[in-house]
This record gives C-alpha cells, sequence and structure tokens, in this order.
C-alpha cells in the first residue's frame, strides 16, 4: 500500500472537488490539485481553495479490508488527523494540534481540516475518500474565515515546499492506514489524544437535533465518538454540529 500511495498520483491544475475526481478510482490512488472550485468540508460547507496556495489532496481507501472493519472505517479520519499533523509536525517542526472531529490547528488559528467519504454503498463500506487540505501558502481568506485561519508560511515566516508537504502526508497515512489495517487502533487513539487538548474539559455547545446544548467534553471513546458531560451524565457526539468556546 505505500507504494500504491506514491506510484498512482493524478496531477491537475483545477478540479471542482479532488473527492469528486478519486470516487470512481481504485484504493491506492491520489488526486491533487492546484486549485479547487467547489471544495467542501464537514456538513456541506464550503473549503476556500484558491490556486497556489494550499495542499489539496485526496485518497481512495479501503478501511473494510482491516481484521476489524467497523473500527477502521469509524477511526479512519481521526487516523488521518494523527498522520498529517505528525507529517507537518515532522517537516516543519509546528505544533499541530487536533480538534473533534477533523481539524488541523496551530494555536487557536485553523490550518487544514479532513473530509471522510463512502466511494460505494452498503455495509461495510468498500471505499472510502480521503480529501485533506492545509494551508500552505499566505492567502486572503474570506471574512468569514480571516480572524480564524493560519498557513505554514503565516506561521515559520518563510516559504515552505508544498511538494515535500505532499510526500511527508502521503508517506505518514500510509503508516497510519496500516495501523488501521492491522487493528492497532489504541496506538492510533493515544497518539490523537495527545494532540487534542480541548478533548477534554472545553466547554462546548452541542446543537443536537433536540436544539443546543451546553455541554464539557470528556475525550473520545474507542469508536472516536467526543464525549461530553451533560449534568450528570455523559452522552456521546457522532454526529451535530459542535461550537467551541
Amino acid at each position: 500500500m505505500k507504494s500504491s500511495l506514491f506510484d498512482r498520483i493524478a496531477r491537475y491544475d483545477s478540479v471542482a472537488s479532488t473527492n469528486d475526481v478519486a470516487a470512481s478510482l481504485p484504493e491506492g490512488a491520489v488526486v491533487v490539485a492546484d486549485q479547487q472550485t467547489a471544495g467542501r468540508g464537514r456538513r456541506g460547507r464550503s473549503w476556500f481553495s484558491p490556486a497556489g496556495t494550499g495542499l489539496y489532496v485526496s485518497v481512495v481507501l479501503a478501511p473494510s479490508r482491516s481484521s476489524e472493519p467497523r473500527r477502521a472505517t469509524t477511526l479512519l479520519t481521526i487516523a488521518a488527523g494523527v498522520a498529517i499533523a505528525e507529517a507537518i509536525e515532522a517537516e516543519t517542526r509546528l505544533r499541530v494540534d487536533l480538534k473533534w472531529p477533523n481539524d488541523l490547528y496551530v494555536g487557536r488559528r485553523k490550518l487544514g481540516g479532513i473530509l471522510a467519504e463512502a466511494a460505494t454503498s452498503g455495509a461495510p463500506v468498500e471505499r472510502v475518500v480521503l480529501g485533506y487540505g492545509v494551508n500552505i501558502g499566505r492567502a486572503s481568506y474570506p471574512p468569514d474565515v480571516a480572524d480564524r485561519a493560519t498557513s505554514i508560511e503565516t506561521e515559520l515566516g518563510v516559504p515552505a515546499d508544498r511538494e515535500r508537504v505532499l510526500r511527508a502526508s502521503l508517506s505518514s497515512l500510509a503508516r497510519r492506514y496500516d495501523d488501521l489495517l492491522a487493528a492497532r487502533f489504541d496506538g492510533i487513539l493515544d497518539a490523537w489524544r495527545a494532540r487534542a487538548p480541548n478533548a477534554s474539559g472545553a466547554r462546548i455547545t452541542w446543537m443536537s437535533g433536540a436544539g443546543p446544548i451546553e455541554a464539557v467534553t470528556a475525550g473520545i471513546d474507542a469508536d472516536g465518538a467526543l464525549l461530553a458531560r451533560i449534568g450528570d451524565r455523559v452522552e456521546r457526539i457522532v454526529a451535530g454540529e459542535i461550537v467551541w468556546e
């Protein structure tokens, strides 16, 4: 799997979404674009993807091949967050933290995000398209994200090499994907928790189906669900909007 991640890279100047391009490709395929015109994030949000300033990548994976396919699939985004954070830190020496369920942060500013989408129907899901975007160069961000976004170059104060970050991220993803396939879940969860200071003790508002609920984070469980303390009970959060205070 490690070699195929590097051997099948399809590169584009511009696409609507790298996830859409990758959806019909086999396991191990990688799609990289210089620009996305309709990039998207979690819950249908748009992902700002201007030319020349970011890393926009989708990789096709098959967590169903794991000895524990259900957990491998539910922990795919968690594993990817760990892998990409580790790669960026190894390449740039920036400390990258994770925020549930799929965001990468430097300090209080967002550096990147991850979106996993099923490429096949049925259970277990045979193929998953894992897309990720990382802000590499300085950019004029839209007003709604300008005060909470950052980039590698902004943090370092010097230019960053997108190709080196790409290669490092693919290599790190391959290692963590091997962990998923081999059901080495505890190591993934421990690594995620070590990079997620807000996962415990942070005040949040959970936009549940019943309306907004104030809670305090209490970690994640073995399947990657966010645990939230609400009064005298602990709730598993697997869906819905989270507003972090």
